[in-house]
């Protein structure tokens, strides 16, 4: 099978404002039609589809409604990604210790209560591509 394209789809019952959340996280748009929206980041690929779910029960981590699915985002600037994320409107679920460590991730959820994590350090592109190479002789 030849994959062409993963996208993640998220349920939610305001599908305008989670859309919107997401294509702003990555830099990108939300093309729409009634039901579902398709959120393309900034390089123009189709990361994220956003469908219309009107009874959303929003999950409650770590403990209550369990998630279905969550994105780890991996950055390289933590600090910078903690205020954007936190301006379009991601509540902070766990902080780190410290947003200026070498590594560490932090969890948020997004308008429709879908948790996240934006993590940094681990691994770095160089250290996983080694490791793959390693790792598949």
């Amino acid at each position: 099978m030849d994959i062409v394209r993963t996208v993640v789809v998220l349920d939610a019952a305001d599908i305008q404002a989670e859309s919107a959340f997401w294509a702003a996280v990555l830099d990108g748009h939300a093309f729409q039609d009634e039901r579902f929206h398709s959120v393309i980041d900034g390089q123009g690929q189709w990361r994220i589809g956003v469908q219309l779910a009107p009874d959303h029960i929003p999950p409650d981590w770590p403990d209550g409604s369990p998630q279905q699915v969550h994105l780890d985002l991996h950055v390289e600037d933590p600090v910078e990604a903690h205020e954007r994320v936190m301006a379009l409107g991601a509540r902070l679920l766990m902080a780190a210790p410290n947003l200026e460590s070498d590594e560490g991730h932090q969890v948020y959820a997004d308008p429709a209560g879908h948790p996240f994590c934006i993590g940094w350090g681990h691994p770095s592109p160089e250290a996983l591509a080694t490791y793959v190479a390693q790792a598949l002789g």
